[in-house]
């Protein structure tokens, strides 16, 4: 599954497609493992029940029950996906979906290695209309003994083995994967969805028809 992605930089993107202020500084163009980005999360009940912001968090969820901040940092390398079918389960991520702490990731594309070839070709995957896409996720909040605190976030995945155009990618024989994108319209339903039972039905494969792939210039 891809460990790295394409951040908005045109500012006017976030109020324009997400219904959220635009950063004061954007993220960095490239976002990999523990790099910092953009997530849209609900706002608090009790400032705004219905109201969205901009949070900037580090690629790589760390679990509240993480001990150290060396362990956050070996163990949110690895987190930066999460498997939809077994959020409920995993140790590392059941808190999070049952806490309700759903995000969208804005993103222009993501990135994957093609292997048919046999040498990996990294390849970047975009909507066919160049609109950014709005990928389904989950954040925390770790707080350590001190003052230390890390706010962070992963994207959800589904399965694609059966998709016309992710089927492609990933290692031969493996499963395949995809990130969870969202229809433009469930935004807002995503994030205000009120049991975890119905923000599972958003976990679905987006259409090929609406993506595209295009091998990256070096």
């Amino acid at each position: 599954m891809s460990t790295q992605f394409e951040s908005l930089q045109q500012a006017s993107l976030y109020p324009d497609v997400f219904n959220v202020p635009a950063p004061d500084t954007p993220a960095g163009r490239d976002v990999w493992p523990r790099k910092p980005g953009l997530f849209v999360r609900r706002l608090a009940a009790e400032s705004d029940p219905a109201g969205f912001e901009l949070v900037s968090g580090q690629f790589g969820l760390v679990p509240a029950w993480v001990k150290s901040a060396s362990d956050a940092k070996l163990r949110s390398t690895k987190l930066v996906n999460a498997r939809s079918e077994i959020v409920t389960t995993s140790n590392n991520f059941r808190d999070a979906w049952m806490g309700a702490q759903r995000c969208i990731v804005p993103m222009m594309s993501f990135q994957l290695d093609d292997l048919r070839s046999g040498k990996p070709v990294p390849t970047r995957i975009t909507r066919v209309d160049g609109k950014p896409m709005g990928v389904a996720g989950l954040w925390e909040r770790w707080q350590g003994a001190g003052d230390e605190v890390i706010v962070s976030f992963c994207v959800l995945t589904v399965n694609a083995n059966s998709h016309a155009l992710m089927h492609r990618y990933g290692q031969p024989g493996s499963e395949k994967r995809m990130p969870a994108i969202l229809n433009e319209g469930a935004y807002g339903a995503w994030l205000t969805a009120p049991h975890p039972e119905k923000a599972r039905e958003f976990m679905r494969a987006y259409s090929a028809a609406l993506l595209t792939a295009n091998p990256i210039q070096k």
